[in-house]
């Protein structure tokens, strides 16, 4: 049997661990189709999580490659609705680090304007303004961008949910080969119904190995829609608002400056 690694925080907000349990789950059903291997979860509790422990290895090229192909099925393996959370989780969703986790709306938004705009962006900057890192000249600059979110989409608007890993930034991203070769694991998501060019900004975000061969699997899987690239500071509006929120500082002129890169 796999070693365990038990995951806590005393005080974790209500439904935390159980959320990223039945999500860590709600991902992994999509490796009957295809999608990447995901920690296995054991149990959890009110201030814990026990999941699989996974050895690392350095990352490989065909494993980045690999990665891609998976990623693609896991998005296809979609989700009933935009904002939809975990199949079995009724809570509140999280996003964010361990220490200070905050709310992610659930809902049923009918496309992914009014997904991205109303369920994602304005209510992190208003919950930044809240915290006293974001001011009411942010609320009205996001506010524009929402505005303009159909024509910044473009043909991306039209894409259905998929199921995403919510945060899959290179830490959350493990390389292993427990099972003879490398793969790439997937830890700590925030999973739930999105669109899958969320989870491609991520992997830009802060930086990736063998970023070109994951992206190559990705479109030999699933070819995304034209201009994806064009818009990968789009979907980057929400976790950069999400580090103003957590930590303040250069990231809140860092958010400013990418919503007037988009005006």
């Amino acid at each position: 049997m796999a070693g365990r690694y038990r995951k806590s925080r005393m005080w974790a907000p209500e439904g935390f661990f159980e959320c990223e349990g039945l999500g860590l789950r709600w991902l992994a059903g999509a490796r009957a189709s295809g999608g990447p291997r995901v920690v296995d979860v054991f149990g959890w509790g009110a201030d814990h999580l026990d999941i699989e422990r996974v050895s690392s290895c350095a990352p490989t090229p065909l494993a980045a490659h690999d990665f891609g192909v998976a990623l693609a099925h896991m998005h296809d393996a979609g989700a009933s609705c935009f904002g939809a959370a975990p199949d079995g989780y009724e809570g509140t969703c999280y996003f964010g680090p361990l220490q200070d986790p905050v709310p992610m709306d659930r809902g049923d938004w009918p496309d992914a304007v009014s997904y991205f705009g109303e369920g994602r962006l304005l209510p992190m900057v208003e919950l930044g303004v809240r915290r006293g890192e974001l001011s009411a000249a942010d609320v009205d600059l996001t506010r524009r961008v929402v505005e303009a979110l159909p024509d910044l989409m473009g043909r991306a608007a039209s894409d259905r949910p998929a199921r995403v890993h919510g945060d899959l930034w290179s830490g959350n991203v493990m390389w292993s080969d427990d099972s003879g070769a490398c793969e790439a694991v997937l830890i700590d998501p925030a999973a739930h119904g999105g669109h899958r060019e969320e989870d491609l900004a991520m992997l830009h975000l802060f930086g990736m190995p063998f970023l070109d061969e994951i992206l190559d699997g990705y479109e030999s899987a699933h070819p995304l829609k034209a201009g994806w690239r064009d818009r990968l500071t789009l979907w980057q509006l929400y976790p950069i608002a999400g580090h103003c929120v957590f930590f303040g500082g250069g990231y809140v002129s860092e958010y400013r400056s990418m919503c007037r890169s988009l005006l």
